[in-house]
């Protein structure tokens, strides 16, 4: 029989052959979901993993979808990283778009092109202000940031309802229930002609390279990190827990809002009860399949936003339903915390008499 045994420390070699092989298993999973589904597998594995990088276009919108979850998953590294349990970066993903979207609105024929700075800066702002509501409750009153962060989201994509349907509706607009778009002035710079590529590529990866500085190369970084291993050790050595919470918390505020100010000034160009597209939950995965490090996210937001087209392609070409996007994204992380199993323990059969061979 089988039997799990611990090893005397964690394996680093399972820590990254984990992901792979919980990738390898995902496919393997896909491949048998759509063998019942009655399609080919051969093509449904194809419309995720090949259509998306089979051109220049396709790289295109592979970057667009992978921006935002890069972002998002980069801030909340920090939080878990500090034990810190933001579930909420949608919500604040929300704000953010929110808060962008009102200055984009205050646009015209005459603004400058400084107003992109302005609706990045708003977007920031907006995620970080929706964040410091669950940094203060738990600050003040010991509430759980899990339940506060989450319930947050609802409440945001409320409000954004209430606007788009009410106060911000285009009276222009045949009565859909979304602002008018926005002045070509707002629009994020793109980097390529043709391509709906912004530079929000650019300021993922320079955030990237940013937390690796902030995490390895600094005395901050070191004592965020110190105080989600280990608390006490971080409390005895003059570390403020406080400051760890509100830091990671406005940090990962600040960048799902800056993910969300990206999405509605670039590709979106206006608000529509349609923003919240998932990233801020996606981006959880992101980043445990990323381990949390700066380099392994931006191949894992690149991953994931293969499954979102992949889920559009597929309900275009072979009919079935978007929402096998969460399904691949669900088992990705399934097999994963399985597979992860395998850094602290050793598999081990056993026989009558004595175990033989391990893994």
């Amino acid at each position: 029989m089988l039997k799990l045994e611990a090893r005397p420390e964690a394996s680093r070699a399972w820590s990254i052959g984990s992901p792979l092989l919980a990738l390898v298993l995902t496919v393997v999973i896909g491949t048998l979901l759509f063998v019942a589904l009655g399609k080919d597998p051969v093509r449904g594995l194809q419309v995720f993993f090949w259509e998306p990088v089979r051109s220049a276009y396709a790289l295109g919108e592979l970057t667009v979808k992978a921006t935002p979850l890069l972002l998002v998953a980069l801030g909340l590294a920090v939080c878990f990283r500090s034990n810190v349990w933001n579930i909420g970066a949608e919500g604040q993903f929300v704000l953010g778009a929110i808060a962008a979207g009102g200055v984009a609105l205050l646009a015209d024929k005459t603004t400058g092109r400084w107003i992109v700075l302005a609706i990045l800066l708003a977007g920031v702002a907006g995620g970080m202000l929706w964040a410091a509501l669950t940094a203060f409750l738990r600050d003040r009153f010991n509430a759980s940031e899990i339940l506060v962060s989450l319930m947050l989201v609802y409440v945001a994509e409320q409000l954004l309802f209430w606007l788009v349907f009410g106060p911000w509706k285009d009276p222009g607009g045949y009565n859909f229930p979304q602002t008018r778009s926005f002045e070509a002035v707002t629009q994020v710079p793109r980097l390529l002609q043709g391509s709906r590529v912004s530079i929000g590529v650019l300021i993922a990866l320079a955030g990237a390279a940013a937390l690796w500085i902030f995490l390895f190369r600094t005395r901050a970084g070191f004592a965020q990190q110190v105080g989600g291993l280990a608390p006490a050790a971080a409390r005895y050595a003059g570390f403020s827990s406080r400051r760890a919470l509100w830091l990671a918390l406005l940090v990962s505020g600040g960048a799902a809002g800056l993910a969300g100010a990206l999405e509605v000034a670039g590709p979106v160009g206006q608000l529509t009860p349609y923003v919240p597209a998932g990233y801020g939950f996606a981006a959880i995965i992101v980043a445990f399949v990323g381990r949390l490090h700066p380099v392994g996210m931006v191949f894992s937001a690149i991953l994931m936003s293969m499954f979102y087209i992949g889920g559009e392609l597929a309900q275009s070409r072979l009919g079935l339903p978007k929402s096998l996007t969460g399904v691949f994204q669900g088992l990705l992380l399934f097999t994963l915390l399985a597979c992860d199993t395998l850094i602290a323990y050793r598999v081990r059969w056993q026989g009558g008499t004595s175990p033989k061979g391990a893994a």
